[in-house]
């Protein structure tokens, strides 16, 4: 079968390697679609953490059933994958919280991933999706870290919550935030950006971050409270320290988006603000199928944010355009034989 690796930063490549056989416990899933996030341009570029080479990437996934030991399944079946292989046994695990598992494998981070014509996969982090189309089904696992990042931050309705950052995370974040009925305000460095957070986000007011009247912007778009809510999907240690003085009173601040650097921040301000400093990491199966439910429903849509479609033979001929491609928000790869122009 045919793969694309990630030889190191900057290269990848086809590569043929036998077809997978199906230990006890796993399943064998056809691979249709892989949306490309963040960490996938990121691993291209060098600068993920926690990453080593070579490495086939993708964990963004719509696939088929085609063998495996999972009751629930028949081949052919549609299947979306919770990428996060946990231990079961540490203590984060112990408790439920399996998204943050002190031995984590992320699939396309920590082993090979959905880059591939078929995948070997723990038949426990399968997830049926009959009706669903594939498009939207690969984009599930990014809704599923935002919905985790809105359930962390323990958002009230009609609450103030600020999201920094209007990429695929960013703007997912925005969505599951007006969901659990947030009042939702954007800051981002690109106006295309912030045009999206309005036209499908729910955003009613959306702000660049080079803004000079952007703190007198907020307080009077809060009643001149600040946003109870901060959410980080930038990564960007700049954005990340410069938030804090966003957040209200009481306010919560959750880090998304992921920063090799050392945060700082005034102990003061954030003390006397008696603040909430959060992290959210991937997503838990309860993320999964809370985002599942809200799609099967028509609450939200996850094809609205596909700006690019590549086909897998195209896949490594197009992939350094879409970095700076500004006006991309969400790239699909699709494997299917019969669409081989897209």
């Amino acid at each position: 079968m045919k793969i694309i690796s990630c030889i190191e930063p900057g290269k990848l490549e086809y590569r043929d390697i036998p077809e997978p056989v199906c230990p006890p416990g796993h399943s064998i899933i056809k691979i249709r679609r892989i949306g490309i996030c963040g960490t996938d341009i990121h691993a291209f570029g060098g600068t993920q953490p926690y990453f080593s080479y070579p490495r086939v990437l993708g964990h963004e996934l719509a696939a088929e059933f085609v063998e495996g030991d999972s009751q629930q399944l028949r081949k052919g079946d549609i299947v979306t994958v919770i990428p996060y292989q946990h231990c079961g046994s540490c203590i984060a695990c112990r408790n439920g919280n399996t998204n943050c598992c002190q031995n984590m494998k992320v699939i396309g981070v920590h082993t090979d991933g959905g880059m591939a014509e078929f995948l070997v996969v723990p038949s426990h982090l399968l997830l049926p999706a009959a009706g669903l189309a594939p498009d939207m089904l690969a984009l599930v696992e990014p809704f599923a870290i935002a919905a985790h990042a809105v359930r962390r931050a323990a958002i009230l309705p009609d609450e103030n919550v600020l999201v920094i950052g209007a990429g695929p995370i960013g703007l997912a974040t925005m969505e599951m935030a007006s969901v659990a009925g947030a009042n939702v305000l954007a800051i981002d460095v690109n106006d295309n950006r912030l045009t999206w957070a309005k036209k499908i986000a729910g955003v009613k007011i959306a702000i660049n971050a080079f803004d000079d009247h952007l703190d007198e912007k907020l307080r009077e778009a809060t009643d001149g409270d600040m946003p109870a809510v901060v959410i980080d999907a930038t990564g960007n240690l700049n954005a990340i320290n410069n938030a804090f003085r966003f957040m209200s009173h009481a306010g919560r601040y959750v880090l998304v988006g992921l920063q090799k650097g050392t945060i700082g921040f005034s102990h003061p301000e954030f003390h006397k603000r008696e603040g909430t400093l959060l992290s959210s990491r991937n997503a838990t199966r309860k993320d999964f199928d809370h985002v599942l439910e809200n799609i099967r429903i028509g609450r939200i849509n996850p094809e609205h944010y596909i700006t690019h479609k590549i086909h897998f033979d195209n896949m490594v001929q197009e992939f350094p355009s879409l970095i700076t491609d500004e006006g991309i928000v969400k790239a699909m790869i699709n494997l299917d034989q019969d669409d081989v122009s897209s």
